[in-house]
């Protein structure tokens, strides 16, 4: 949710390919934060738009629309603001174990409970979320969806996979394995 002197603000210069991410935890302008949540509340009807179908069947088709209700009036989102949540995302991130070299994948899929694992820059990004057959995409200079150089993405429905960058060590404090 953002304030609608934000959306006012931000709607006119929003470049057409973001208008699918205005959700998503994204750096923008002024240091502001953007909550997306972690199961999708949009569907993807089809593979026109503005991606021109780019992405559609390996991306967005297999997109499941969230069908379990929600009483969000009855949950306490208090962890959402700027301070907490990035205390509350970096203890989850510090909590993952580390894991690093080949085979990254089963690595992750052999292991109870959440990873994480570090990339030094773009191109070992890339090449991670290709093993991984997430989106590899870099929008302004940070991999698309990540939150403080950190993107997040699920295996095996309950454990997460923490893809952590070089900047995301000094930003949130995780150690260096």
């Amino acid at each position: 949710m953002l304030k609608r002197s934000t959306w006012d603000e931000l709607s006119p210069k929003w470049p057409k390919a973001y208008w699918d991410d205005w959700l998503r935890l994204k750096e923008n302008h002024k240091g502001r934060q953007f909550v997306r949540p972690e199961v999708c509340r949009t569907y993807n009807f089809g593979e026109h738009g503005s991606s021109l179908g780019q992405f559609f069947s390996q991306y967005l088709e297999p997109i499941k629309l969230n069908d379990v209700k929600v009483e969000w009036n009855a949950m306490d989102l208090g962890y959402l603001t700027e301070g907490n949540y990035t205390k509350y995302f970096s203890g989850l991130v510090r909590q993952a174990r580390p894991i690093q070299g080949p085979d990254l994948v089963l690595k992750a899929q052999n292991i109870k409970g959440d990873v994480r694992i570090r990339y030094k820059d773009q191109a070992e990004f890339e090449r991670i979320a290709g093993e991984f057959g997430i989106f590899e995409e870099w929008k302004d200079g940070v991999p698309r969806t990540a939150y403080k150089g950190i993107v997040v993405f699920r295996i095996q429905t309950t454990r997460r996979v923490f893809l952590v960058g070089p900047d995301s060590v000094i930003q949130l404090g995780i150690r260096k394995s």
